[in-house]
């Protein structure tokens, strides 16, 4: 290679080298930004995880703490006083306080916590729903059968969670309204229903003999009433 060819070479490399100087000295704030970016996310999320973390911990404590009173008004009180830290966590609360108040023999109030809960446009729905189903059943015949039967419709709506629950208890209103072939066709329809559970199609089983009427066993309904037989035997 001549003298020309490596001092022309030389060249060129010095002015890569400054280029790329100039580059970093205009550019190279914004890959400084971005590794503290980088850093300062990460850190953070770690605290939140920290942060979240000593809160359920927290709750879990109060919790544990309140249902460990021997008396059941005692428990009742003393979640109602525990503050949730998410709309979650508080319908679980609410729901315990619930049960606790009916222990204790204040139904009334139970139907005040679980109506609150069901109104809550802040928790899940399915705490919602279930909450007010809860305090249907507790509210029994209190309440009109025309308006327990027109809340109960719209949870046995298909794909609905309590769908068999709320048809469980819709057949249990046409009983007490005198309606016994509308209550064995919902029975019958838990019964041969896929997703009801042994228990409720055992309920749905007993419910339609003692109505008079023939239950149609098929599938799975039909080992149950197989088993009910022996079982009776």
């Amino acid at each position: 290679m001549s003298n020309s060819d490596s001092f022309i070479d030389e060249v060129n490399e010095e002015v890569r080298r400054d280029r790329f100087y100039a580059f970093l000295r205009r550019y190279g704030w914004i890959a400084i930004v971005a590794v503290l970016v980088l850093v300062g996310g990460a850190a953070f999320v770690e605290y939140r995880k920290a942060q979240d973390r000593a809160t359920a911990e927290a709750l879990g404590d109060a919790m544990l703490a309140a249902i460990s009173n021997d008396d059941s008004a005692a428990r009742a009180t003393a979640l109602a006083n525990v503050t949730p830290s998410t709309p979650a966590s508080e319908s679980v609360l609410k729901l315990m306080t619930a049960a606790e108040q009916v222990e204790a023999g204040d139904k009334d109030a139970a139907v005040q916590t679980l109506d609150a809960l069901a109104v809550n446009p802040e928790v899940p729905m399915i705490y919602r729903q279930l909450a007010q189903f809860k305090a249907l059943a507790l509210q029994g015949k209190e309440t009109p059968a025309s308006e327990r039967r027109q809340a109960l419709e719209a949870m046995a709506a298909p794909g609905n969670p309590l769908r068999l629950l709320a048809s469980e208890q819709m057949a249990l209103i046409d009983i007490e309204t005198g309606d016994t072939e509308a209550a064995m066709s919902r029975y019958q329809a838990i019964l041969s229903d896929a997703e009801a559970t042994s228990d409720l199609q055992q309920r749905a089983l007993q419910v339609i003999v003692a109505l008079g009427g023939e239950p149609e066993m098929d599938g799975a309904a039909a080992s149950l009433g197989e088993t009910s037989t022996t079982a009776g035997n």
